[in-house]
């Protein structure tokens, strides 16, 4: 019995690597600083617990740089790496990663609340850069582990190019780099697990010869930062909550049998 007649078997399932660039765009937020104080440390910014209110941020996409092979990274990319079993619900996994960039917009007025510098504070202020600033520059950095779905739109088709509505769906972790300017004090931290994501994202999938694949895709993510650096490791804690929304194009190339 050759493997078509045979019911119980079917089409190997097939891996493939994306790579591509995103837009973002953010909700509002509050952002809450928080520092206990540190006196064996270099800490000059002393004991403060406030929060700024109604903060509006922005994307840096940096696409210019994408023709400069050296400074790829630069952009706000995307890559996604996953496995599609090719069962009867054409169902699979992923690991999805954007790298985006979250800016708070400068010379906005916000709500300050809180104790700031031995004193409490309850007002509007305008957020002058060079005593107050904040982002996620290198970036927000979402990482989710998605289960997949997808439905071919060319159902007959036997040739070489197939099209697809996909969907995707999971949850993950934020791996950001804050640089933050507190008190006139600047620091760019580094790297820390700093909170949890979730996100749905769907779009459109596009197959040709089989291999080549090229995916225009929107994502929605809810992000909780919990504990982010801003003086360094001693000096500081900052945690905030937002929603963001991406639109996202990758291309890539798959490996392994694919499913007529």
């Amino acid at each position: 019995m050759t493997s078509q007649e045979n019911p119980t078997k079917s089409c190997k399932g097939n891996l493939y690597f994306l790579w591509g660039y995103n837009r973002d765009y953010y909700s509002r937020s509050t952002i809450h600083f928080k520092n206990d104080g540190n006196p064996a440390s270099d800490d000059v910014t002393g004991v403060y617990d406030f929060k700024v209110r109604n903060v509006e941020a922005h994307d840096r996409p940096q696409f210019e740089k994408i023709y400069d092979i050296k400074n790829i990274t630069i952009p706000q990319f995307s890559i996604r790496a996953g496995y599609y079993f090719n069962n009867s619900k054409d169902e699979g996994v992923e690991i999805n990663y954007d790298h985006a960039k979250y800016i708070v917009d400068d010379w906005q007025t916000v709500r300050f609340e809180g104790r700031i510098l031995n004193r409490d504070v309850n007002c509007d202020s305008m957020l002058n850069p060079s005593f107050f600033h904040f982002e996620h520059s290198d970036g927000a950095n979402f990482w989710n582990f998605n289960y997949l779905r997808r439905w071919k739109l060319n159902k007959n088709s036997t040739g070489k190019h197939n099209f697809q509505i996909i969907a995707k769906g999971g949850a993950g972790f934020v791996l950001p780099r804050t640089d933050v300017t507190l008190f006139g004090k600047r620091v760019n931290n580094n790297w820390k697990i700093a909170g949890a994501c979730v996100n749905l994202e769907s779009g459109f999938r596009a197959e040709f010869w089989k291999r080549f694949v090229c995916e225009f895709t929107g994502k929605v993510l809810a992000v909780d930062y919990m504990s982010c650096l801003v003086q360094g490791k001693r000096n500081g804690k900052a945690s905030q909550k937002f929603l963001a929304s991406e639109l996202i194009l990758t291309f890539g190339w798959q490996f392994g049998k694919t499913k007529p």
